[in-house]
């Protein structure tokens, strides 16, 4: 998945059939899902390994066959381990355009009205048979799919109702909700600037706190240090570069924020388990 911009806002799909499916495995230059949200709902599936989620402040551990359902706006991110997953991320407005009867169900999703489980596991067999057929349609692109990816999100938001498998919507706690919107601040703080060489002390400024806090703020949100982060984000774009580019090492290196050839081979070795140059020949 090319996460280039935290705040994805960019079109899915075509007007007419907004769905947007990726496949990752370990040599897709996104495999790390990095923090990002989007104003569009996605649903993951888990093919091979395991999948640390995050959703806002909560994570969890989502396994083979599980499927993850993700809501508008959510900050999230992924950290596989053995991994091969799916996504299909969707604008949840063309079912309001399509059936004034189902309309009624899709706004109360909209509107946060409730609040489709996040996680669903082996205990919900009639939720994953729907969504592995979605995603073998969208997979596939046989002739007419399009109308049985349609057909089946409406299957699945037809279970969903049917089986109760939703909360209804609490408003968020006025300190939750300003620790959200702080680390999406930060987020995207590091996404504009990664390049440049950041000091602790400029992060921690991007959201008016002292280092000390904001090192024990941005740990418990994101279970890694800043810097870590911040260095895990130099990689994943270094290695978007390195597969998309001819470009050397060494200037992909400095592009990113190192200014030390030998630090960037550590680094990226740290994080992929291979240097940049077999990465770049494989």
């Amino acid at each position: 998945m090319q996460i280039i911009d935290q705040n994805e806002d960019r079109p899915r799909g075509t007007y007419e059939f907004p769905f947007e499916f990726h496949h990752i495995d370990q040599s897709h230059p996104r495999y790390v899902m990095s923090y990002h949200w989007h104003v569009e709902y996605e649903i993951i599936r888990i093919l091979t390994g395991e999948f640390t989620v995050t959703l806002d402040e909560k994570s969890f551990k989502a396994v083979q066959g599980d499927v993850i359902f993700v809501h508008s706006g959510i900050l999230h991110s992924g950290i596989p381990v053995n991994c091969v997953y799916q996504c299909i991320v969707f604008d949840m407005n063309v079912f309001l355009k399509l059936n004034s009867v189902c309309a009624d169900y899709i706004q109360k999703i909209v509107h946060q009205d409730i609040l489709i489980f996040h996680h669903f596991d082996q205990r919900y067999p009639d939720v994953l048979s729907a969504v592995n057929s979605l995603f073998q349609s969208m997979d596939e692109k046989k002739p007419g799919y399009e109308l049985s990816v349609i057909g089946q999100f409406y299957h699945f938001f037809g279970i969903v109702f049917g089986n109760h498998y939703y909360l209804d919507s609490q408003p968020k706690a006025r300190r939750d909700y300003k620790r959200i919107l702080q680390l999406k601040q930060v987020v995207e703080f590091i996404e504009k600037n990664y390049a440049s060489p950041l000091t602790l002390g400029q992060l921690s400024d991007s959201v008016s706190m002292s280092p000390k806090y904001f090192c024990r703020f941005f740990s418990e949100m994101t279970h890694q240090t800043p810097m870590d982060y911040l260095n895990r984000q130099r990689i994943e774009q270094a290695c978007y570069q390195l597969s998309t580019t001819d470009d050397s090492i060494t200037d992909i290196a400095y592009r990113n924020g190192f200014n030390d050839l030998s630090y960037f081979i550590r680094t990226f070795k740290k994080y992929k388990g291979t240097t940049p140059g077999k990465y770049k020949k494989s």
